[in-house]
């Protein structure tokens, strides 16, 4: 894991770069546009000094983010990073638009472009700038696990495509005398409009409380399992609230004959290994499991041959079966095909007590929100 400092730093240093190099291709294109007097060189040049907009959300963003936790936000400012990633997909879905709408403007009401060798230096220099600035800035963005970079990245990428495709349309104009500068700008627009909608929908989809990567609880669940006492591992419930930044919780089950001294040692365990791999706090819960009483063991199979018969039922876990107070108690994962879970339960309930006429069911029902 990069530890968050270093990740800050990162950020930071990347998105400086982004500036820097914006500003810089800004100052090219204005020199170049005013000695050529070219307004519209000169306007591409405004162009750049707004790109550099995104690095500068990235870096206030990153900064807010690292804020530390507050009584108001208790688990800090981490999910800041989320909406700067949005502002910055709001970006370039509106110069998507722009671009669209000028293309538009130009297919209806057609102006023959007129590309001079210093204009087509200019693109050549903003083409090969954009397209290392946006690798470098994408390639950095994954590494540190940062939305805002990745997207400042695929902004500056997104002005090399325009850049590039009004090169190609240019080479076309000078050599057939064919004008599909228009036609080809619309239907980068139309991508680019697509990329920014796509940009925004998955810090939005953080926001809201997305699924987790089925990859990472699988492999934390299998990991609390391997811990010594632990007889399974079940419930992972993971909160993100930065992209760097996870609490959850987590039910084990564990023999009934364990002390209170055996399961404290078993939880922080559980809680250290989580910490050092994944940088994870996970609170732990316990399922205690029939171990020695053999009536009850039997009890368990009959039960598990009612459940089997509901096909929305995942898996059952937590299953205790307290014979002196005559209590069943278990949890059902429920899957979000079924449609009335609290019918399914009264159903289960009803098939149980049909055998053990005598008992109480107590069934807690859990969603299949993990794997």
């Amino acid at each position: 894991m990069i530890k968050e400092s270093s990740r800050k730093s990162t950020i930071v240093r990347t998105s400086y770069v982004g500036i820097g190099t914006n500003i810089l291709l800004a100052l090219f294109k204005a020199i170049v546009g005013l000695f050529a007097n070219s307004i519209a060189i000169v306007l591409d040049a405004i162009n750049n000094l707004s790109d550099a907009l995104s690095s500068l959300i990235t870096i206030i963003g990153t900064k807010l983010a690292n804020k530390p936790a507050d009584k108001i936000h208790p688990y800090g400012h981490g999910r800041i990073e989320y909406f700067s990633t949005v502002l910055i997909a709001f970006i370039v879905l509106g110069a998507g638009v722009t671009s669209l709408v000028e293309s538009v403007k130009k297919i209806i009401d057609p102006e023959p472009p007129n590309y001079t060798i210093i204009s087509i230096s200019v693109i050549v220099v903003a083409v090969f700038v954009k397209l290392v600035l946006g690798k470098y800035v994408m390639k950095v963005g994954k590494s540190v696990n940062s939305g805002s970079l990745v997207a400042s990245g695929a902004d500056a990428l997104f002005d090399a495509v325009i850049s590039t495709a009004t090169l190609i349309s240019a080479v076309i104009m000078m050599v057939w005398g064919i004008s599909v500068d228009a036609w080809l700008a619309a239907l980068i627009s139309i991508v680019i409009i697509k990329a920014g909608i796509e940009m925004a929908l998955k810090p939005t989809n953080e926001l809201l409380g997305r699924r987790i990567d089925a990859k990472l609880t699988k492999s934390i669940k299998s990991d609390v399992a391997t811990i010594e006492g632990v007889h399974g591992a079940y419930d992972l419930l993971l909160h993100n609230y930065g992209p760097e930044e996870m609490v959850g919780s987590v039910h084990i089950e564990v023999i009934d004959t364990l002390s209170a001294s055996d399961i404290y040692t078993i939880t922080k365990n559980i809680q250290h290994k989580i910490r050092e791999k994944y940088n994870i706090f996970l609170t732990v819960g316990i399922y205690a499991i029939n171990s020695k009483d053999q009536a009850a063991l039997e009890m368990q199979k009959q039960i598990r041959t009612v459940i089997a018969k509901y096909q929305n039922i995942m898996q059952i876990h937590g299953l205790y079966i307290d014979r002196k107070l005559k209590i069943i108690q278990f949890d059902i994962l429920v899957s979000f095909m079924e449609k009335d879970a609290l019918k399914l339960r009264d159903k289960v309930i009803t098939g149980i007590n049909e055998i053990f006429p005598d008992y109480d069911i107590e069934i807690n029902i859990d969603r299949d929100i993990t794997d």
